[in-house]
């Protein structure tokens, strides 16, 4: 039963663009909720909604995880500001210790931001700042960020960047998509020559390498779709940046701690890059994100370069570790590669049961669904629109990526159970019986 206060505010949300830009308040599905725990939110109408989006690949220890919370508690009761430089504290310093034994190795210095943007922005600041070359190469249909920086290099969606282009010079390599694989090759060998001879081209027409900072790539892209490339194609473009001295950015804001089912997709592809950016998943909803890289690299960055306010806050950084204690003690990496493998395998009998769902992709616990009109085969974003809002009123939260948003996102908290996955798929078989 609602109180006055929840009636109160639910007003306010029936009038909701008079107070946020309809760029922060439209999203889908905006959800009014009082409350979140676990793998579920609350809503302000009483019902509980099973929550597969985990805050965007955020909350991958679950909503208000006890030990999250109790760490966010404890840190309040001494230190709420930094700024880290001004003064120093222990929270930022033993969140470096814990992030250097989880990173692949020389992974071992670190910049705290607030946001996965700015670790981007840190990442190509870094990669630009050593290198002195100009030039940034990122991958078509990637997503990095919305400031003017990460969004130089962000491809997803061209409405991204209307009226936005921003004044840097970049330049795109087509992504490796499976499903564009010629039916007569294998994709490990296939996109690796794809992309040597793509490269090739782009270094004889438009750029000399040697005038390119770096190279930046999602190991698996997001919100462009779920897509997984071929481990042979990374390694690629990391022998690719080798031969020319261009520092190689992994953007890991979605894929890291324990996304993929190890603690960053970089050791699920077996490919290091240089500079690495990580964010959402690192403290459990309170905001940080960290630009990594060697301490090779980052004495290069001297003082002034660049800087933060409110970077490695002391409470994210609590919060942090807690999250990070909990994927050692609860063994979440290892829920994530079952539960994952678990779900496509659930996913894939939908998939022979309706022609609609064109292909089901994932690792770990990042999971898409991509949705076509099956007398076309072109891709059905509105299909996916109408089967969000109808798993949304069984109770079941999904979110959507892909160029015409035509994939459903699926991407529970990473303490998800096998009971919790069936409930969710078979909401999902349910609405698609009415698609």
């Amino acid at each position: 039963m609602m109180n006055n206060n929840d009636q109160e505010w639910l007003t306010l949300v029936d009038s909701i663009g008079n107070y946020l830009a309809p760029s922060m308040a439209k999203d889908h599905p905006n959800l009014p909720v009082v409350k979140a725990e676990g793998c579920y939110y609350y809503g302000a109408d009483g019902k509980k909604y099973l929550d597969f989006t985990s805050g965007i690949a955020v909350e991958n220890v679950g909503h208000r995880h006890p030990k999250v919370v109790q760490a966010i508690k404890n840190s309040s009761d001494y230190l709420i500001h930094g700024p880290s430089g001004v003064i120093i504290y222990e929270s930022i310093l033993k969140l470096a210790a814990d992030l250097q034994e989880i990173l692949p190795p020389k992974l071992d210095n670190f910049f705290f931001g607030n946001s996965g943007t700015e670790a981007i922005e840190g990442a190509l600041k870094l990669a630009k700042y050593v290198t002195k070359r100009p030039y940034v190469i990122s991958f078509t249909g990637g997503f990095h960020g919305r400031t003017i920086g990460s969004l130089s290099v962000s491809t997803s969606k061209s409405k991204y960047r209307k009226y936005l282009q921003p004044s840097w010079l970049t330049y795109q390599l087509p992504y490796a998509n499976p499903a564009d694989c010629p039916a007569d090759r294998e994709s490990e060998e296939f996109f690796a020559e794809k992309l040597e001879q793509e490269a090739a081209e782009l270094f004889r027409h438009q750029v000399d390498p040697e005038e390119v900072a770096c190279m930046i790539v999602e190991p698996v892209m997001g919100e462009g779709g779920y897509i997984i490339p071929p481990k042979s194609w990374l390694k690629k473009i990391r022998e690719i940046c080798d031969r020319y001295g261009i520092l190689l950015i992994f953007d890991e804001v979605q894929t890291g701690f324990g996304r993929t089912g190890n603690w960053f997709a970089a050791q699920t592809f077996d490919v290091t890059p240089d500079i690495m950016a990580v964010a959402k998943g690192i403290a459990a909803g309170m905001p940080l994100g960290v630009t990594i890289a060697s301490q090779e690299l980052m004495k290069q960055w001297p003082m002034g370069t660049h800087a933060t306010t409110f970077g490695g806050n002391p409470i994210a950084c609590a919060a942090a570790r807690a999250s990070i204690e909990v994927i050692k003690e609860e063994k979440l990496l290892e829920n994530s590669r079952e539960m994952g493998e678990y779900t496509l395998a659930r996913l894939a009998g939908l998939q022979r049961k309706f022609p609609i769902i064109q292909d089901v992709r994932g690792v770990g616990l990042m999971i898409g669904i991509a949705l076509q009109n099956p007398k076309t085969g072109d891709p059905d974003g509105e299909a996916v629109m109408r089967v969000l809002d109808g798993c949304l009123e069984k109770g079941v939260l999904f979110y959507l990526c892909g160029n015409a948003g035509e994939v459903i996102r699926m991407i529970p908290p990473l303490t998800v159970s096998k009971e919790q996955i069936d409930a969710g798929i078979k909401v999902l078989e349910d609405v698609l019986e009415t698609i």
